[in-house]
């Protein structure tokens, strides 16, 4: 018969054993793929599939791909692809593999003070720049805080010279962005994905969208065992291998809100 010190020794060793026979990664995403519901539809069937648990944590791209950096992540998955391959040219990613698109759209206040509604993004930045209208900037260094300034640099406002009189940088998630514009009937820019998902939404509708610069790609990468050999190098790879797999990538067309669809799967393209 075991004696209580026995006993507790023994439970205590089982659970270690059990902690390290657990199978799961930690996936650094975006704020966009994890708000928007996606994770919460695709992750369960990447687990009923592979049995590895995917462990999110939804941060802005440029904070998740530090997190790969940095060898606390297994996996990336983001949508910022010039800093993506930067992520694989300095060696801290594995190879890049596209996996889905969506869209940004500029949403604003119903009654369009700026009137902006229907103007490609650069006119409507333009306008916006020369008005007092407030504009919810995420300043977070995110996939969509980064294709922001690419918008406003070629809209021809220089954000480090001057900023707009109603510019507001928030430096938060897409989700309280999309709530600040809301209480305050500013513009902003968003993800369609995370847009279709929010529903605080007040009077905010979306004015600028269809214009081909507002593509917005995701791409997965596993985080290179040569930087971090600690990382989960086989498992992170099973789950970079099942989103682009049909099964994955079917599961990413199947994602919808109301019946419109959030991602459009795209690897190997």
């Amino acid at each position: 018969m075991l004696s209580v010190l026995g006993l507790v020794a023994a439970l205590a060793a089982a659970g270690l054993v059990q902690a390290q026979d657990a199978k799961f990664i930690v996936v650094a995403s975006t704020t966009s793929t994890e708000q928007s519901g996606l994770f919460g539809h695709l992750l369960p069937q990447f687990k009923a599939a592979t049995g590895i648990e995917a462990r999110v944590v939804a941060l802005g791209t440029g904070q998740a791909l530090d997190m790969g950096r940095r060898g606390d992540a297994d996996v990336v998955f983001v949508h910022d692809q010039v800093a993506e391959e930067k992520f694989v040219t300095e060696g801290f990613g594995m190879k890049r593999l596209p996996v889905m698109y969506n869209d940004f759209v500029l949403i604003g206040p119903a009654a369009d003070p700026a009137k902006v509604r229907g103007a490609d993004i650069t006119a409507a930045l333009q306008k916006l720049g020369g008005t007092p209208a407030s504009f919810v900037s995420r300043g977070d260094k995110s996939g969509t805080h980064a294709a922001e300034l690419r918008y406003w640099k070629a809209a021809g406002v220089d954000l480090a010279a001057a900023k707009p009189a109603g510019y507001k940088e928030c430096g938060c998630g897409m989700g309280p962005a999309l709530n600040m514009a809301a209480s305050t009937g500013a513009y902003v820019l968003a993800d369609r994905g995370t847009w279709l998902s929010f529903k605080n939404r007040a009077d905010l509708a979306v004015l600028v969208e269809g214009d081909k610069r507002l593509f917005n790609q995701y791409g997965v990468m596993v985080v290179n065992p040569a930087k971090h050999p600690h990382v989960k190098q086989a498992m992170a790879q099973q789950f970079a291998d099942w989103v682009v797999s049909p099964a994955g990538q079917s599961a990413v067309a199947a994602y919808k809100i109301g019946g419109e669809q959030l991602f459009f799967p795209n690897a190997g393209k």
